[in-house]
């Protein structure tokens, strides 16, 4: 679950820069951090699977729903990120213009 969720988020962030193509916006950084996780994840299940074979494509649904929890936690975990980055550079200038503005 957390390879598919992953992989969904990293498609969908990708296909957003390709289609607004907006450099400011750092759309560019979200997917290499998605696409990252996917490839960890993507690592993890072919170790898991050499490890234990086809009861991998088993799992109990104790675990599926614990693998969701934490794919769910790592897309909002990115966003977070990515929003910290995108507060930091203000890429349009609005968050200096509140703070210089005069009452």
């Amino acid at each position: 679950m957390t390879l598919l969720i992953t992989v969904f988020a990293a498609i969908i962030t990708t296909v957003v820069w390709y289609t607004r193509a907006d450099e400011k916006m750092r759309l560019g950084t979200l997917c290499l951090m998605y696409w990252g996780a996917s490839l960890m994840w993507l690592v993890d299940a072919a170790a898991e699977y050499l490890e234990i074979g086809a009861e991998y494509f088993t799992p109990a649904a104790e675990d599926m729903i614990n693998d969701a929890y934490l794919g769910f936690s790592v897309v909002a975990l990115g966003l977070v990120i990515w929003l910290a980055i995108v507060l930091i550079k203000d890429p349009k200038g609005k968050i200096k213009k509140q703070l210089t503005q005069k009452n």
